[in-house]
């Protein structure tokens, strides 16, 4: 099994090994060593959270349905379905990180979703003396359309991350959206096997005390006084959210994307202290290279092979033969020059006067020709470069800027007069050549070719920030391009960025725009799901509207308290889709079902606040305790996929148990599209649940 991580691990063996002062203090941080070391705590954190959640959803369960031996059920779907994903994932020889890690947390609340409707309806509808086999037959019978759509519908809010073209996000969406199937498929064979074969006394216990807590229980409390504010107060509640829905729109424009590894780690983590106490202390952690490159212009090499090959013809005509220069687009056209130089120089040896003197015109401007290819020889083209270097620090974006004029300069300054006067580029470019040939007589000549190729046609500019923010670094990215809008190139030259710090700029761009496009386009699908399923556009509709909601309403809420749109925010998007969706599933077929029964809009809704909310409300409960032990973790992206998934679970559930029962009370004729039943009076509107 491959996972990341080890090197702060590999640093204090380093300091143990080699003696160290006592009371010194040493210090290391940096963008990778924060993702080292974050491969080391997320592996540990898989280790103990999804063991926590199963933990707590299996004591979920038990207080819901008060029998140890009909819990065991759900708990048997979920580790097969973790152990087979996980044991698929590691065995295909993926990576285990940040993201795969949290396929088993994941996993294991969704897994128990369809067992706990079956669960809840079962525990409903036995009585004892019945055959335990028949009523699990018609609790399936009943549940099994809406389970596979909600199956499907949250399979493909996870498969949607396909779409990312981000590696190990398409790995997560692919492996959760297997186990979405794969939990439904264990759920429809293995729960009925099991509770059909469950003995009846263990049964006659479970209902008893089943129906001994749920007479004063809270849900059971709770659930019509919910029903009486949707149905009753059902236009106010509409208009509530209305408001709501403009207030959340407002306040997802107020969302900023930002990231930075090093804040994976809590405030107090040993990483995040290094990082603030070397970045007081010292020009920045955080490296960017701004580099610098000759363009794909082929220009100069046209014009040479002209001149050159008119000296030629023009020796040609005097009776002399000299070598034409043939141009290749394969071959580099600096390293061209080298070989013909050689090839002239040797000619010259055994030439006639007369020859000597053409062949001294082409090497002349061979010659002309191979240093004006050496842009970094150019003391204008350093200049300018000092002048960007002085810019950068002067904006207070980054702490310092490195390059190839500072080792001209330094060099210089020393060659003359060591005074700082004398801290300057040499005015020509021979100049320039001078002080890199005496820096390369020094001890270490490699170091020059950090900065500068050998054949002096690139170069780079290393810039040191105290921030690892992709915010900051978008700044310095459009720093530079005002300043290079201002202050042009040297002709012939392009430049583009490197570095962890802008991978950043890169990684968030390809994750909103992915994410974007995995969001819209599985929202495009629910929908088409949804028609399917109901057969009906107004119900498709319907459905997604919980789902709209919710999802508005949690980026809104993102957008007002300031947090950052992550990584870990812009997966939730996509998993809001699939598992938001669920609940206006089960609640409109239902409610179609009840409604086929009852004929009446006020019956229909007071049953669905019955054992179909109460359905709602455990799953509700138990996917958002399922990610409650994220909560305690000591990684921050566990700790906000803990929160808002908790959230997301219980906005979805109570826009679900809000929102649709005022929208089919409002637009009952037109919904159910026939006389309704036992129209109720004025009484009755008042309080249809009670």
């Amino acid at each position: 099994m491959a996972v990341q991580g080890g090197f702060c691990r590999r640093k204090r063996t380093f300091f143990e090994l080699n003696v160290y002062p006592k009371n010194d203090r040493y210090l290391i941080t940096g963008l990778p060593v924060a993702e080292d070391q974050f491969g080391i705590e997320m592996f540990i954190q898989m280790g103990i959270s999804a063991p926590l959640a199963g933990l707590a959803i299996f004591l979920l369960m038990w207080w819901f349905f008060r029998s140890i031996p009909l819990v065991i059920a759900p708990m048997i779907v979920a580790m097969s379905t973790v152990l087979i994903v996980m044991g698929l994932l590691i065995g295909m020889g993926f990576t285990v990180h940040i993201m795969s890690s949290m396929i088993a947390i994941f996993l294991m609340p969704i897994a128990v979703v369809d067992s706990t409707h079956i669960l809840s309806e079962f525990a409903d509808r036995f009585r004892p003396g019945e055959k335990p086999k028949a009523v699990i037959k018609q609790v399936v019978g009943h549940l099994f359309t809406p389970m596979l759509y909600t199956s499907i519908t949250s399979a493909v809010g996870f498969l949607s991350l396909m779409l990312t073209p981000i590696p190990p996000v398409q790995i997560f969406g692919a492996f959760i959206g297997f186990g979405i199937f794969l939990a439904f498929l264990l759920t429809i064979l293995f729960i009925p096997a099991y509770v059909s074969r469950m003995k009846p006394d263990a049964l006659a216990s479970m209902q008893a005390a089943l129906h001994r807590s749920e007479d004063g229980g809270r849900i059971q409390r709770w659930l019509p006084k919910l029903g009486n504010l949707a149905v009753g107060r059902s236009r106010w509640v509409l208009i509530s959210f209305l408001v709501l829905f403009a207030v959340s729109v407002q306040g997802i424009t107020k969302i900023q994307i930002n990231d930075n590894p090093v804040n994976w780690f809590k405030a107090n983590h040993e990483i995040r202290v290094a990082d603030r106490i070397l970045n007081d202390h010292f020009a920045g952690t955080y490296d960017a290279w701004l580099v610098l490159e000759p363009s794909e212009d082929q220009a100069p090499q046209t014009q040479f092979a002209t001149s050159f090959n008119q000296i030629a013809q023009e020796a040609k005509a005097d009776g002399i033969e000299l070598p034409a220069f043939i141009m290749s687009e394969s071959n580099d056209f600096s390293a061209a020059l080298s070989d013909l130089l050689i090839d002239l120089d040797d000619r010259l040896f055994e030439a006639s006067a007369r020859e000597a003197l053409w062949l001294e015109r082409q090497l002349s401007l061979t010659e002309q020709t191979q240093l004006s290819l050496k842009s970094f020889q150019s003391p204008a083209v350093l200049n300018w470069m000092t002048g960007l270097q002085n810019a950068l620090v002067d904006s207070g974006l980054v702490g310092k800027v490195n390059g190839l004029p500072d080792i001209v300069k330094t060099v210089n300054r020393e060659l003359q007069s060591g005074e700082p006067d004398d801290f300057v580029i040499p005015d020509t470019s021979a100049g320039v050549a001078q002080t890199l040939l005496q820096y390369q007589s020094s001890h270490r000549p490699q170091d020059l070719w950090h900065f500068v190729t050998p054949d002096y046609r690139r170069s780079l500019m290393w810039l040191q920030l105290t921030s690892g923010d992709n915010q900051h670094m978008s700044q310095v990215v459009d720093f530079v391009q005002q300043y290079i809008a201002n202050n042009p190139l040297p002709d012939g030259l392009n430049y583009g960025w490197a570095g962890k710090a802008y991978l950043n700029i890169v990684w968030q761009e390809a994750m909103v725009n992915g994410m974007l496009d995995s969001l819209l386009s599985s929202f495009a699908v629910v929908f088409v799901m949804m028609v399917v399923l109901f057969r009906s556009i107004k119900y498709g509709i319907l459905a997604i509207l919980p789902l709209t909601f919710t999802i508005t309403f949690i980026y809104g809420l993102i957008g007002w308290l300031g947090k950052d749109y992550d990584m870990p925010i812009a997966v939730l998007s996509a998993l809001t889709l699939g598992l938001s969706v669920d609940f206006a599933i089960h609640f409109l077929e239902r409610c179609r079902e009840i409604y086929k029964e009852t004929g009446s809009v006020t019956e229909t809704l007071s049953e669905m606040f019955q054992e179909p909310g109460r359905a709602i409300t455990r799953n509700a409960i138990v996917i958002a305790a399922g990610f409650t032990p994220l909560l305690f973790a000591p990684l921050v992206p566990y700790i906000t996929v803990g929160v808002f998934l908790a959230s997301i679970m219980a906005a979805s559930a109570l826009v679900t148990l809000l929102l649709l029962p005022a929208l089919l009370k409002t637009g009952h004729v037109f919904l159910f599209n026939k006389p309704v039943k036992g129209t109720p009076n004025n009484a009755e509107k008042r309080e249809v649940l009670s």
